[in-house]
This record gives structure tokens, sequence and C-alpha cells, in this order.
């Protein structure tokens, strides 16, 4: 996505209009403008001239963000200069003027003529003078203006009237009318004649419209700025410059200077300037900046640092990997801009009404002004009402209520290591119902770890162990590592095997001073000759699957046999917050489902560790049949994949949103939605808990946009006035069109006081299959407790698509090859198949099996 910088727009229907002209170039597959930011995100193929052109010959200027010279996408600078807050010096220098010219004219309008304050005596009874007066200080206040005026009417020029429009042709209908009067006195001859006409002067209005709404624009300009304050802090991290290895010497140069494969120096205290690799020392890391986590990390050679986080004990030498636009920092700082410029799906409304709001909203000051015309009221009166109209109405609500929520909650997200690549994944998250969780390395650690020795008869712990790491050393497996592992905690002497070799789909064989060790399953080292296993090495394997651990048998070659020399149980630990972080989403009426490669004894014991119901597990899942998994759970309601961004790529890719966990430093995972930078599946529930509280901010912002505009401008039309008698004065109306936008900026703020972290104040929402709530803490009762539908022993699914026996034989044996399913019985003439099971089977899996067989889904009952 290439951004540029838009200047000149004031208000949603100006985003609209530059927005339309953008998506009409030749070229152009996606544009979308942000009122928030005055930027504009564009994709395609048309040429930066192209676009330029475009959104000027919409009455706007337009250029694209800069990037440092050879850099291949924006710098660091251009964001921070592109958020740099130059609109409130002008708009403070403007207030201030008007208001020194605004306080006299209101003396003379008001402070005289109402309340008899002193005047100079030679106006004392001049009328006209008094009059010429007011007259030259509206002027002067409409100069300091003009802004108003040139971009309103500029946009009525090109058919694209706006917020300015509105503003300045209530002003001007204003001073123009007062005028007129004043020329009407000049031609009356009595002195009661011209005071009656000096209540018609609307001098004071005219000029006082301009100052309210440059009121309120200062304090929306000042609001908006506190929404990127989370993105602000972040740039401020960056440190300006880097200590060198140059020549041989240490030199200071700004870090833009600093190349790929330069060598800096981090002392303690420092923060890291780039990203790069440790060459010496040792230190603990402060990464907090980055990720949201406070615990410092480890780092040594080898270990990858990255800038902004703080060195904190250590001297470091490291090497430059990846700098400028390339570093960690930037790419999040680039993520959240990018969030921003894109359109979330909820604010698409907003942008339909204030498309056609503006031109609207003049039609109806006209038919006001000409009603209360033909009802008999004077052209005064008339014409208040018709500027009233005009300068309540308030498009800019409309066009603020979602972006400033999105870029309020993006910030807070990137603050805690959540990042949102766009803002529909922002709006999406806040309506999942539905979390499938992939079990290796989201659910557990993902790296397995030795859980128990179980020697046979005359053998020790040691033997077993040595015997094991020995051959395992050449192999490649998880599971070999964590043998390795355990042999080093125990310092074991290990020696090197001899004629190593892997046995696919059996296990591993090696010789260790010359005499053959094999490893593998049960099954496998029990075919072997006089390797029989008797007792507990009989029944172990079923008891360590229960407790989802993966027995290692190991045997010996003996006297022409096989000895077996014990059983090794490794098991993929669950992560210390799984439990929790799952215990959290079903606090928000969140289901969840475990999808898993493993065997489903093994699955289900992770399940009921982690607190997930055994109906919820999806056993035996290759990739791409996860893929089919998630595709069925999107048809009961919005589903999030939370995964690892890697081997879940299909996965992450058709869900409604995809969450990718434990990115680190590589924000720049393809396949999600959501990218969170640690390995911590809590931040998931804290991702949704976001999403959700922003959806709310959007919601009242948007309910008070439409409700403000919806009261504001049939009270400024006097449609009250014969049943309560009210009517409003244009100064009134000014006054609350300021306050209407900075009241939804200054709700989205309140997005900086969300604890995405506090499950405390979470609302139960009802499961999206049984309709039920989930309760907060379903683990206890998660074996005993399932959801209806799921624990009939008979289900009949609907299927379309079975034309011949061919198709029944096709269903028949895709849905048998389930463990649980005893039998299925198709048929193409009814479109249906009667299952038996024999234990609960998931919906999604008999789902997933039948759509893989290439028919389609309508129904389980």
């Amino acid at each position: 996505m290439e951004q540029y910088i838009v200047t000149g727009m004031s208000c949603a229907a100006c985003s609209a209009r530059v927005e339309k002209a953008v998506s009409g170039v030749p070229g152009v597959t996606a544009c979308s403008v942000s009122l928030l930011t005055n930027s504009m995100g564009v994709e395609g193929t048309a040429s930066p001239e192209a676009i330029v052109s475009a959104v000027e010959k919409a009455g706007y200027g337009a250029k694209p963000k800069e990037s440092e010279p050879g850099a291949s996408g924006r710098s660091l600078a251009a964001e921070e200069d592109a958020l740099t807050d130059r609109e409130t010096p002008v708009l403070r220098r403007r207030l201030i003027a008007s208001l020194g010219f605004l306080a006299v004219l209101m003396y003379f309008s008001m402070g005289h003529t109402m309340f008899g304050w002193p005047i100079p005596s030679f106006l004392e009874g001049n009328h006209v003078a008094h009059g010429l007066i007011q007259l030259l200080l509206a002027a002067a206040v409409m100069v300091i203006n003009q802004k108003f005026f040139v971009n309103g009417f500029r946009g009525l020029l090109h058919g694209a009237p706006n917020m300015d429009t509105l503003v300045s042709m209530g002003s001007a209908a204003a001073f123009v009318y007062s005028t007129a009067v004043l020329f009407l006195m000049t031609a009356k001859d009595s002195a009661e004649e011209r005071m009656a006409l000096m209540h018609e002067f609307y001098f004071e209005s005219a000029a006082m419209i301009l100052a309210l709404i440059t009121v309120g624009k200062m304090l929306e300009v000042r609001s908006k700025g506190k929404t990127t304050d989370a993105l602000r802090s972040l740039m401020a991290l960056a440190p300006k410059t880097a200590s060198v290895e140059r020549g041989g010497e240490e030199v200071t140069v700004p870090v833009e200077s600093v190349r790929k494969g330069d060598i800096f120096l981090v002392r303690p205290g420092d923060s890291i300037p780039v990203d790069g690799v440790v060459l010496s020392g040792e230190s603990a890391v402060n990464e907090a900046a980055l990720t949201g986590e406070s615990i410092p990390v480890d780092k040594a050679p080898g270990d990858t640092v990255s800038a902004a986080t703080v060195n904190q004990s250590g001297f470091l030498r490291c090497e430059a990997s990846r700098v400028g636009e390339d570093t960690t920092l930037s790419q999040i700082i680039r993520m959240v801009s990018d969030a921003a410029a894109t359109k979330a799906p909820i604010a698409r409304i907003a942008d339909k009404v204030s498309g056609i709001f503006v031109p609207t909203v003049i039609g109806i000051a006209v038919l006001t002004v000409a009603v209360w015309l033909l009802l008999g009221q004077s052209v005064g009166f008339a014409l208040a009402r018709g500027i009233s109209v005009l300068v309540i109405s308030c498009p800019c609500a409309l066009g603020l209520a979602t972006p400033v929520a999105i870029m309020a909650g993006s910030g807070v997200g990137a603050k805690n290591g959540i990042l949102f690549k766009t803002s529909a994944a922002l709006e999406e998250c806040g309506r999942i119902q539905i979390v499938a969780l992939d079990k290796t390395g989201t659910v557990t650690r993902g790296e397995p770890e030795v859980t128990g020795l179980y020697p046979a008869p005359g053998v020790s712990e040691d033997e077993l162990l040595t015997a094991a790491a020995a051959i395992e050393q050449k192999s490649e497996h998880p599971l070999a590592r964590a043998v390795l592992r355990k042999a080093r905690e125990k310092d074991l002497a290990l020696p090197d095997p001899e004629d190593f070799r892997a046995l696919p789909g059996n296990g591993l064989e090696g010789k260790v001073g010359g005499v053959r060790i094999v490893g593998g399953s049960g099954w496998f080292i029990g075919s072997l000759p006089g390797a029989e296993l008797t007792g507990e090495m009989k029944t172990l394997p079923d008891s360590l699957s229960e407790e989802g651990k993966t027995p290692l048998f190991f045997a010996r070659e003996e006297n022409g046999g096989w000895r077996v020399l014990g059983v090794i149980a490794a098991a993929d630990a669950i992560r210390e917050d799984s439990a929790a972080a799952i215990e959290e989403l079903h606090g928000m009426g969140v289901r969840t489902v475990l999808l898993t490669g493993d065997n489903e004894k093994t699955a289900r014991a992770v399940a009921r560790q982690a607190g997930i119901a055994p109906e919820d597990v999806a056993a035996g899942v290759l990739p791409d049949g996860k893929e089919a998994v998630i595709r069925s759970l999107c048809e009961k309601g919005k589903t999030a994949m939370v995964g690892d961004g890697i081997n879940d790529a299909p996965a992450l890719t058709r869900a409604d949103v995809g969450i990718a966990v434990g990115a680190g430093t590589d924000v720049a995972v393809d396949a999600g939605d959501v990218v969170l930078m640690k390995n911590s599946l809590r931040d998931a529930s804290a991702a949704i808990r976001l999403s959700r509280a922003a959806l709310r901010i959007i919601h009242e912002n948007l309910f008070w946009a439409f409700f403000y505009n919806c009261i504001g401008i049939p009270l400024a039309a006097g449609v009250f006035i014969g049943i309560t008698g009210w009517q409003m004065n244009p100064m009134f109306g000014a006054a609350a069109m300021s306050l209407s936008s900075f009241c939804v900026v200054t709700n989205a703020l309140r997005l900086n006081l969300v604890k995405i972290h506090d499950p405390s104040k979470d609302r139960k929402m009802k499961n999206a299959v049984t309709g039920r709530l989930i309760e907060a803490s379903p683990a206890a009762e998660s074996n005993n407790t399932t959801e209806k539908g799921d624990l009939n022993m008979k289900k009949v699914m609907k299927i379309e698509g079975m034309m011949c026996p061919h198709c029944e034989a096709r269903v028949k044996k895709a849905l048998e090859a389930i463990d649980g399913v005893t039998s299925a019985a198709p048929s193409h003439e009814k479109n249906e198949a009667v299952l038996e099971l024999s234990k609960p089977v998931p919906d999604a899996l008999l789902t997933a099996a039948v759509t893989d067989a290439g028919y389609e889904v309508k129904g389980i009952q």
C-alpha cells in the first residue's frame, strides 16, 4: 500500500470526495482516505502523478509520503512528520485574532443595544455608523477565517460541498442579509425606524459562527492528536544516534547512517539503535517497548536484538541486520499507520451518509427559509432558521466516529504487543464467537520435554538415558532434542553413534560401542526378535497416551536377539497461561476448539489440562484439514484461528480473523490479520477484549453523530416552535456543531483507559452453537458437561451433491474413517447420511470430511 498526505480536507464529505476521485483512476484497485491522519492509502499500479492529479482535480492537495534515499518504503522520519501537529498553532493564532475583533463587535451589538453599555458620544443615536462599525468588525473576523470561505466555495464549485461550505454559507448569508439591512436603514428618515432595523442585524452571528467553529476545530485537532499519542510514543523510542566501529575506531553517527553489516556497540542503559545479531558480550535486554513484556530477555552471542529495546546490564557488540524502515520498530509503526489508513466495514454507512449529507442539509436550509416565508414570517426570522440549519449540521462527527476509535485502539494494541493489520481486523476481532486454537506452539510450548524415565528390570535410568541419547544425537526430531536436553541436565557422557539411520514410520537405529541400539514405537520394538513387551512395558503406552505423553521405546541387541531397555516419556507441556487464557475466552462467551495433528488421546489430554471441552477437540487433522475445519466453523459463527503463522497459514487465511502468535521480531507475518508479538495466548483474549471496547466506542460515536443531527437539524429549522416555543439562535447552533465533533473524539480517547488484560469486566455472550451462556470457569466441569447436539449417539447429516451409489460410497468411506463413527448410511435420494457414533465427534470434523470428499453439508441434526 502506497501512502499519501492529503491537504484541504475538513470533513467526511471531503474524504469521500477524494476517495471517489482516486478510485476512478485507471490502475487503482483500492483506496482508503483517513480524515483523522489526513492520509490516503492506495493499492494498484497507477502512478503517483496520476493519483496526485486526481486529488487536485477534486479540489484538494496530495503528495506521497517521503522515503529515505535508497529505501524501498516510508521512513520513520516520514511517519513522524506525517503526525506532526501543524494545525493547532495556526488555529490558535486565528482564534486569538478573531476573539479580539469579536469582543469589540459583541460590545457594540449586544452590550450597548441590550444592556445600555456606554459608547463614544459621536455614535450615540447614529444607527448607521453603529451598523457600519459592526460590518467592519464582522468583515475583519471573516477575513481572518477566510480559509472557511476558500475551501467551502471551492468545494461547491467542484460539485463537492463540505463542512466548510455549510459554515461559509451560513456566515455569508448572515453578513449579506445584515449588509442589506444596513443599506435599507440609510433610506429611513426617522430614528425609530432605524432603531427597529438594528434588531435585524446578524453581524455578530456571522462572526461568532466562525469563531465558535474555530474553537471546535482546535479542540478537535488537539483531541485527534491524542489518539495518535501511542504511535508517537513508539516513534520517540527510536534512538537518534548510534556508536559504530569505523576504521577500527568507535564513532557516534546519526542512526540513519547505519547500514546493514555495520558493527555497533551498546553500553548498559543505552537503547539499541537498529536490529542486529550479538557478536560478543552478554546482557539482559528490556523488550517491553516492542512486546509489552516487562521481564528482560537474556542475550548472548548469536541472539538477535531489536531497535528501541534497552540494554540493561552488559556490554554488547553487534552486527546490524535490519536498518531504516526494515527494523522491527519501523514495521510496527508502519503496520499501525496502515491500519489507520484502511476503512473499517462499520464506517461504510457513515461514508454513504456523508456523501450526500452536505447537499441534503443545504436543501433543508433552503426549504426551511421558504416554508417560514410562506407561513408569513419576516425575512430575518426565516433566514435565521436557515442559517441555524446550516451551522448546526455536523458531517465531521459522522466522519470521525470510526477512525478516531480505530487509531486509538490500534495504538493501545501496539503498546501491548498486539498489532492489527487493518481496521477491518480490529472490528471483526470484536465480533468473534469461536476461537480455534492450534495445539503445538500455541496452547503448548511447541518444544517437547522428557517427563519420565521407565527403565526395564535390571536397567538403570542413566543406562537407559545414555543409550537413547547417544543415537538421538544424529536425529533432527523434536523428541530427540528433548532426550538430549535431559541427558545434558544429568551431565551424562554420550558416545558418538555409528551407522546411524532413520527407519521411516518406525524409529531409528545406530551402533554405540559396536552394539546396535534401536528406538521407536511400542509396536515396532515389540516386533523385534526376543523383545517381547510384558508387564508394565505392555500397559505403559496406553496410560502415557491418556496423559497426553508420547512413549519412546528403546532396545539393545544382545546374544542374537533384542533386549528392551525401557521407555522414555516425552510431552509437549501446555504454556503456563494457556488455561487462564481459555478461561478468559469462555468468560467472554467465546467457544474454544482445539485443532491438532496428534492422536485423539493426546489431544484430549491437552484439552483437559487447558480447560477445553472434549467434544471441541479435532484430532488427527493435517494442515489442509485444519482449513476445512475452519471453513465449517465459520458457518456456525465468526471464527478466529490462532496459530504460529507458518504451517497454519491456510487456516489463518480461511478464518474470519487470523491471529498469529509469537511473531517476536517477525511482525510481518503474512497470514495473520492480527499479530501477537509474544508467545502468550492471553494476548489473544486481550485482542478480543480491546476490539470489543473499540466497537462499543464506535457504536456510541455513531449513535451520537446520527442522534445529534437527527435532533439538531429539526430543532434549528424551528420544527418545535409550534409545540414548545423553542427556537435556536445561529450562534448556539455553531456552538453545538463545534462540541459534537469534540465529544466524538474525546469519547474515543477512553480506549486509552481500557485494561486489556483485566477480565473482571468481561461480558458473557451466547454461545454461537447452542445459544447457552458459557460460564467463566468451565475447566472443572468440561469432562462432564457437553454441548447439546454434540453428544447424540446418532446424527443425521444433510448433504448436497450426491448423485448416485458411487457418491454414497465415497461419503461413507470418508465418514467411517473418522474415529468414533461406527457406521454411516448415506442416501443420495434423501440427500442425507445417518451416522451411528460410539463417542462424541465434533460436527466440524464430520463436515470437514464430507467437504474434502467433494460434497456440501447443509446441516447436522
